[in-house]
């Protein structure tokens, strides 16, 4: 097993709206893609986030070699209980997602 953050070109997570946050996997190639959309399920996703399974959304972009969840935040944008105002931070718990390496 390796950390996802050691196959993957970029994680970026960030704001949709406040009531959002989008994380973005960017592959770089197909091989990495391939093994990203079979590896990082979507309960996978559920247990790190913490959000029910229907506050979830998966997008497979195979063109741009993306995997893309989308969530409810736990607290509204700038809310009293909001510790990432931005969205930004979620993306370093996908960093370290341990993946099968297909050889």
């Amino acid at each position: 097993m390796i950390k996802l953050g050691d196959v993957v070109k970029r994680i970026r997570s960030k704001n949709a709206g406040p009531f959002w946050i989008t994380v973005d996997i960017f592959c770089g190639d197909l091989k990495v893609f391939n093994l990203v959309r079979n590896t990082i399920t979507t309960s996978m996703v559920l247990q790190l986030t913490k959000v029910p399974a229907k506050a979830l959304k998966r997008f497979e972009l195979e063109g741009l070699m993306v995997v893309k969840f989308s969530f409810h935040r736990q607290a509204i944008q700038g809310s009293r209980g909001d510790r990432d105002m931005h969205g930004a931070q979620i993306a370093n718990l996908f960093l370290e997602l341990d993946v099968k390496v297909l050889v």
